[in-house]
């Protein structure tokens, strides 16, 4: 990760000098890219930054000194997304039962992102530094990681307000094999129809085509469904809504 420049620069120079023909990649959140801006002026410059999950990373300028140094060393920098840093902190939780704040998981979100495809198939290393990352941040990347995995699926759908409506709805997320995480009624914002209430519900799948199951069933059973933010169908035309709720 570049953005812990006096770290970068050391772990070059090592790396450097024990293989000179190795390829050193520099990985930096895109919402706090300093070390590529200072890359192209040609010195550490002020970078406009904003908050981040890789808040190690969001320093505005470059460390003089550990700039000259890392700056003849590497080949080639590249930048992450906020969801490719929450989906890696994720992966690392769930299959190697490790925990890393998101500045240290820059190096596996850019391999995760397809940012470097040009390293497939060849052998590659990549640093996972530092634990230091607040309990309550960590559930909010985990959340966004599942998100950004298309395994959690946030709607409203609008459904009869009679006895059996929610019931209805909820056999059928049950059917379907999601597990329910939240789930909100709301009456007095549907001015439409007033026998009918405003769902808001966000469930978790098990994968994207599970996603995609569940998307469908809803779709195809209520006339009214809105899917929200990571999960928006709107551009499938599978799951345009046809239901007759």
């Amino acid at each position: 990760s570049s953005g812990i420049n006096a770290e970068y620069g050391g772990v070059a120079v090592a790396a450097k000098n024990m293989n000179p023909s190795i390829q050193i990649i520099g990985v930096e959140a895109t919402r706090c890219k300093s070390f590529t801006e200072a890359i192209k002026a040609g010195k550490p410059v002020r970078a406009h930054n904003s908050v981040s999950l890789a808040d190690g990373l969001a320093v505005p300028t470059v460390g003089l000194n550990a700039f000259v140094t890392a700056q003849p060393l590497v080949d080639k920098i590249v930048t992450v997304s906020e969801k490719a840093i929450a989906l890696s902190i994720l992966r690392l939780v769930e299959i190697e039962k490790n925990v890393v704040e998101g500045s240290g998981v820059v190096g596996l979100a850019a391999l995760i992102d397809g940012q470097l495809p040009e390293l497939k198939g060849k052998r590659v290393a990549t640093i996972l530094c530092g634990g230091n990352i607040d309990t309550t941040v960590l559930g909010r990347c985990l959340e966004r990681g599942l998100a950004a995995d298309s395994r959690l699926l946030s709607f409203t759908v609008v459904v009869k307000d009679a006895p059996g409506g929610m019931s209805q709805l909820t056999a059928r997320l049950a059917e379907s094999g999601a597990s329910i995480k939240d789930i909100l009624h709301e009456r007095a914002w549907l001015l439409e129809d007033v026998f009918a209430v405003r769902v808001r519900c966000m469930v978790e799948t098990r994968d994207a085509d599970h996603t995609k199951e569940v998307r469908k069933i809803l779709t195809d059973n209520y006339r009214h469904v809105e899917f929200i933010g990571l999960s928006d169908a709107s551009s499938d035309p599978d799951l345009v809504s046809k239901g007759s709720n």
